[in-house]
């Protein structure tokens, strides 16, 4: 070491030389070789290609690969550089002897460059081929022979290499000229794409044929003479056919690719999409799209999600259609109309306040709220259904009176929580059409939440009840992602797991459509809690179920907006959605929660917690926060006589033969709606007539509502046709006396209808019986 140390010290100038050339010659090669733009890439959970976008360049050039196939490897060292894993980086054999043919003939015939010296010279594309040139490719070659381990250089030579036209690399190559990956080529084609560098721009598939077929073959004859492969194989390989022509690359998801390539351009990503699935179901929204295209729809949309990973199954963004239907938009992430498909959602949000039981009676009539009138898709009215069967059916109007009682904050606020993003503007800009499609949402927004539900339900029986604090998150796509829950508590995020599973229930007892008798044929084999929407003016369609394992979301429609006759959701969305099911294992139905549960005694004909005069009562479990809801408001004690056909009491009959019996009693005008589609409903029972009547009655208008806006028609023979006036009284037998303005215009009797022809401009309409019981309305008419 002192000898050195003093050798040094008499020769500086000389060490001072010989530092500076180490230290260029570590600085000499770039930290990154290759700056090119890479096509952006995405592939299956099991690594199968899905879909690439061409490199900004104009070049199918994939991302580099870490490994390349045993095949190819085996290939393009013997042809490119035999002697690849002894040389430091370039071959003083080759290079002599290139050296002297290209003196004896006056020019460049041989390069004689390792693939070491070809990564260099790709990497430093447009230098020209002189002999200085190739001392510096040496040169580099040997300082990244110390960078990278050989493995890592021909990786970086397979990924970079030309194969002709516009393709870079083995991965692109593989599949441009035999559509599949570099994994599954044979020994014809492996050879076939490793001669293609020494001269891509001369011969590739498609031109040159027989120069191309002359060299795989020689190489083919080398492997076999070197024992790489044997006699049959060689034999089998030289009579393979050559590719003519590049083949387009697969478009699995495409629309899934535009998405990635907003945050990942020019990168490899691994999905979580599973390919079968995806290819099976691109063909059933094929053979949907067929069919919806001769009624002038053109757009259909499908996301499956996995409940337990929240990992996106399928992807598809559009259907085939064509550029002049807008093919490119996905609309998996684009607000469109909701229709009914947030009703759960209220459902749901009544449950977990207490405010509902799920089976309780809601009123269904006709309904007005200043100058909004929803109406059910029918056009008919049920006078009072049960709450689960409301949603079941998606009736409108007890949809919206549900929604007025809870409350459109309250409710808007549970949406809000859910991350509905397109729910832009404040609660009162949607009013109490936000349950019937007044707002805007997207599928990939409603998948997700729906599948926070069926994961919230099934934490929480798997994890002695408790709730995780992220049950609603994003879904991912990216399978080098997982998602985090958060950590476990006693107290839920959104809903409690008993509301979500009753929500459940009443949604899996959607079997048919409202009037449409062949919906059977739409039935799945398993059981699914889904729910179909339409919105306004049939521009969208909408299903979505779920199970314990999945989630399916489909949006059918015109990306444009232009609504169709027949886009309705249970017509063209549902049979989507269960084709879509029927290609998914099956799940067994959600476990009930009933630590968050109680059983309670439940009047079986209003749905509300009995009362001690309620006669057909059972046990049935609700949701712990429905404790507190009031007990069946609809019973009521009826004194009747000994042959219950009159009411009576101790002013007519004594006490001994009085009949103290327990009605079921709904309001007039539920009433009048409710027992034309339950013939068994028993009104009750006029008084005797040598009784004095007590009771209280009650009359409601049936139409028309209040502060109604009516519009008076004309016949063919240009008369203004009558209106008319509705009334539901309690005791239908009693004499009802009619004014319009305060003019006495007639009296009814057991059936309340009175036609009039009022003026336009605004009216008062006032109905008085005969104990003195008076009803007012006000009215518009306009001709």
């Amino acid at each position: 070491m002192l000898k050195f140390i003093n050798y040094i010290k008499r020769n500086k100038i000389k060490s001072a030389i010989v530092v500076v050339l180490i230290v260029a010659y570590y600085f000499c090669l770039p930290q990154k070789l290759f700056k090119d733009p890479n096509a952006t890439v995405i592939t299956s959970e099991s690594d199968e290609l899905l879909g690439a976008l061409i490199a900004e360049d104009g070049q199918w050039r994939f991302p580099a690969s870490d490994s390349i196939p045993a095949k190819f490897k085996a290939c393009i060292l013997q042809f490119e550089d035999e002697y690849f894993y002894t040389h430091p980086g370039f071959n003083p054999v080759s290079i002599f002897k290139a050296l002297k043919s290209n003196l004896n003939s006056g020019n460049v015939k041989r390069g004689g460059s390792t693939i070491t010296q070809q990564v260099i010279r790709l990497s430093r594309k447009g230098q020209s081929r002189t002999y200085f040139e190739k001392v510096k490719e040496i040169i580099l070659a040997t300082r990244l022979e110390f960078r990278l381990s050989k493995n890592a250089i021909l990786n970086l030579y397979a990924s970079y290499a030309p194969f002709g036209g516009n393709v870079v690399g083995i991965d692109a190559a593989s599949w441009r000229y035999f559509n599949r990956d570099a994994s599954n080529l044979s020994w014809a084609e492996s050879a076939t794409l490793a001669v293609l560098p020494n001269t891509p721009s001369l011969i590739y598939p498609g031109k040159n044929q027989q120069q191309l077929l002359e060299k795989r073959n020689w190489l083919l004859k080398k492997l076999l003479k070197n024992g790489i492969i044997d006699e049959l194989t060689y034999e089998l390989s030289i009579v393979e056919d050559l590719p003519q022509k590049p083949y387009p690359l697969p478009q699995i998801a495409p629309h899934l690719l535009q998405k990635i390539a907003k945050k990942h351009r020019g990168e490899r990503i691994k999905t979580t999409v599973k390919i079968g699935l995806q290819e099976q179901t691109n063909r059933i929204v094929k053979q949907h799209y067929q069919r919806l295209k001769q009624n002038e729809i053109y757009n259909i949309s499908v996301l499956v999600l996995g409940v337990k990973t929240r990992e996106v199954l399928t992807y598809i963004g559009n259907s085939p259609t064509d550029k002049s239907h807008q093919n490119s938009v996905d609309i998996i992430d684009k607000p469109r109309s909701t229709g009914s498909i947030l009703k759960p959602f209220l459902y749901a949000s009544m449950l977990d306040a207490g405010d509902l039981l799920p089976n309780a009676l809601v009123a269904d009539v006709p309904t007005q709220f200043g100058n909004y009138q929803p109406e059910n898709f029918n056009k008919s009215y049920d006078g009072a259904v049960f709450a689960n069967e409301a949603l079941s059916r998606s009736l409108n109007v007890p949809a919206v009176r549900m929604l007025q009682e809870f409350g459109l904050d309250r409710f808007y606020h549970y949406l809000k929580q859910l991350g509905l993003k397109d729910l832009k503007h404040d609660a009162s800009y949607y009013g109490l059409s936000l349950a019937l499609g007044g707002a805007e949402s997207n599928l990939w927004d409603l998948c997700k939440s729906y599948a926070g539900m069926a994961s919230t339900l099934n934490h929480f029986n798997a994890n002695s009840s408790q709730y995780f604090t992220n049950e609603f998150c994003q879904p991912i796509y990216n399978s080098n992602e997982s998602i985090d829950f958060g950590q476990l508590r006693n107290e839920k995020e959104i809903f409690d797991a008993a509301s979500i599973f009753l929500t459940f229930e009443s949604m899996k007892q959607v079997n048919r459509p409202e009037g449409d008798d062949s919906w059977e044929f739409y039935d799945s084999s398993q059981e699914v809690a889904w729910k179909t929407g339409t919105s306004f003016g049939f521009r969208d369609a909408w299903a979505i179920g779920i199970t314990k394992d999945y989630v399916v979301g489909v949006w059918v429609g015109n990306a444009d907006g232009e609504g169709r006759p027949g886009l309705v959701g249970v017509q063209t969305a549902a049979p989507i959605l269960f084709d879509v099911f029927d290609l998914l294992p099956k799940s067994t139905w959600f476990n009930p929660p009933y630590d968050e549960m109680i059983n309670v005694n439940i009047c079986k004909k209003s749905g509300y917690r009995a009362s001690t005069i309620c006669d057909d009562t059972e046990m049935r479990f609700i949701q712990a926060s429905g404790k507190k809801t009031a007990p069946c408001p609809y019973h009521k004690i009826v004194h009747l006589d000994a042959t219950e056909q009159f009411q009576v009491n101790s002013t007519c009959e004594s006490i001994s033969k009085i009949n103290s019996t327990p009605l079921f009693v709904l309001p007039p005008l539920q009433a009048y709606y409710f027992k034309n589609k339950n013939p068994f409903y028993k009104s009750i029972p006029p008084y005797r007539s040598d009784c004095a009547e007590t009771t209280e009655v009650a009359m409601e208008f049936i139409y028309p509502n209040q502060q109604s806006t009516i519009f008076l028609p004309k016949d063919f023979d240009g008369n203004t046709n009558n209106l008319v006036l509705k009334v539901a009284h309690s005791k239908p037998e009693l004499e009802l006396y009619w004014y319009v303005d305060n003019q006495f215009i007639g009296s009814t009797k057991d059936i309340h209808d009175m036609a009039v022809l009022p003026s336009s401009g605004d009216h008062t309409i006032t109905v008085m019986d005969e104990l003195g019981n008076v009803l007012k309305h006000n009215i518009t008419i306009t001709e």
